[in-house]
């Protein structure tokens, strides 16, 4: 087949003008328009108030709720405030009274049914025999439907009032009596599309036996996508942004100097995931890679440009950095122990199974003789956490923390004498220690520990090192 399935985000869904000329349409005759599934997530900040801020941490309708010791007021209230933002938003979309009205009442009825059900299972929740713990997951997908579910089913009648054939497909399984697998699930849904004809506009949550927040949290959007593009044996996945894959945070290096990657590997892609700058959730991407699925990076809002693709195969023609990125907000977690000496496995695992108790993530890590040193990508109070376990686990360690930050740079082909030192030397010119290096055998990055509050230096001299001076043009290379 030759069709696409392609996702559009959060902050580009909240722009529908610019998804209906730029991704929609985009120059297309009205034949043209078809060949396309399109999954979508919720607008821009509408999970955060459903769920928790995930910048700052702030608690939204679900967080309120989980909280035993909170108001029952609260959540309610916060649900209440969700329905005022899902009404604005409808409001700016829809200038017809009569399509405003369906629009709001359609809402409504999610956003009712979602309060009845939390407050059934806050009242079975007073008697002894049943604890809510059990069911926070099953609230939590049931809230974050609600986001996705808003977005799709506005889109596609905006779409339909604009003259596009669109087709709601909801994947939520509102009122689902059975659950099935998620491919099973997709696969149903997608038997009665004509993609010659329509264009299915689909929720970015997917209601499954597996439970897709249970496995990647925020990310279920994207498994959804990966798992709608293998399934149909897309030609290409396409996920569209409000900003490009770029070489390096336009923010921290000047919008100015970064230029797009334009073409690049998984490889890369699962070293961005793992500094916590997803392109693409690395078990989404797992699917798209192994049946040949490219995936294609595009800027809502320069649609002429072809973005960046990504594929299994691609090498660049020279070794060369693509990307510097990084990560701030790192806890170095160091384990010593004069024990240690050749019992490090026997450490290794009862450290890593109190990092995974508390769900931390491990970004990278040191060992030598002695010491075992995890980064970790989580909050102090959980880093907290794991140091008291760990010392009761070995009382004659000396368990230490430290807040550091780390930079990488990043490429699908690193493999060139100097690089190493070259790197070194760039930090090193703007007077940036480096506290612990790594670099593998596949060399695709090359990563670097050092104090935080040199990163946006770091990032910039690094970028000005190993990108600038090779004026890239357009793209790094050019998809």
């Amino acid at each position: 087949m030759s069709h696409s399935v392609e996702k559009i985000g959060g902050t580009s869904m909240s722009d529908y003008v610019a998804v209906r000329d730029n991704i929609i349409k985009g120059g297309r005759k009205d034949d043209e328009l078809y060949g396309r599934i399109f999954v979508v997530s919720a607008y821009g900040g509408v999970t955060d108030l459903l769920l928790e801020n995930k910048r700052n941490g702030n608690p939204g309708v679900y967080a309120l709720f989980a909280d035993e010791e909170g108001s029952e007021a609260l959540w309610r209230e916060a649900l209440r405030g969700v329905g005022e933002m899902l009404h604005n938003i409808n409001a700016e979309l829809f200038d017809n009274t009569e399509q405003l009205n369906e629009a709001n009442a359609f809402i409504d009825g999610r956003l009712f049914e979602a309060e009845r059900c939390m407050d059934n299972l806050h009242r079975l929740c007073q008697h002894g025999h049943f604890g809510l713990e059990d069911h926070l997951l099953t609230v939590r997908e049931m809230l974050a439907s609600i986001g996705e579910v808003h977005s799709a089913w506005n889109t596609a009648h905006l779409l339909k009032r604009d003259g596009v054939n669109a087709r709601f497909v909801d994947l939520s399984g509102w009122r689902m009596e059975v659950a099935v697998p998620l491919d099973e699930h997709i696969s149903q849904e997608l038997a009665g599309i004509n993609l010659d004809r329509e264009l299915p506009i689909v929720t970015g949550y997917a209601y499954c036996k597996e439970g897709l927040m249970a496995t990647f949290d925020r990310g279920y959007s994207e498994m959804t996508f990966s798992r709608m593009a293998v399934i149909s044996n897309a030609a290409e996945a396409v996920i569209h942004k409000e900003y490009h894959l770029s070489s390096a945070d336009p923010r921290l290096v000047g919008a100015d100097k970064v230029v797009p990657i334009g073409r690049t590997n998984y490889d890369v892609a699962d070293q961005l995931a793992n500094l916590g700058m997803e392109a693409i959730h690395p078990r989404a991407a797992k699917g798209l890679r192994q049946d040949n699925i490219p995936l294609r990076v595009k800027n809502t809002f320069e649609p002429e440009h072809g973005g960046t693709l990504i594929d299994g195969d691609y090498h660049s023609e020279s070794p060369c950095v693509e990307i510097i990125a990084g990560r701030k907000q790192v806890y170095a977690l160091e384990v010593f122990d004069q024990d240690m000496v050749g019992s490090l496995w026997e450490y290794e695992q009862k450290i890593l199974s109190a990092i995974s108790r508390f769900k931390a993530t491990v970004i990278t890590k040191d060992i030598n003789a002695n010491t075992i040193t995890h980064y970790l990508g989580t909050s102090l109070k959980t880093v907290k956490r794991i140091v008291k376990v760990v010392s009761e686990e070995f009382p004659t360690a000396e368990v230490s923390t430290r807040k550091v930050a780390i930079v990488s740079a990043i490429g699908s082909d690193m493999k060139v004498p100097g690089m190493l030192a070259k790197t070194v030397s760039a930090l090193a010119s703007a007077d940036i220690s480096v506290l612990a290096m790594h670099q593998s055998m596949r060399q695709v990055d090359m990563q670097f520990v050092i104090n935080e509050d040199d990163y946006e230096a770091a990032v910039a001299n690094l970028h000005r090192c190993l990108v600038e001076v090779h004026d890239h043009g357009e793209a790094i290379c050019v998809a």
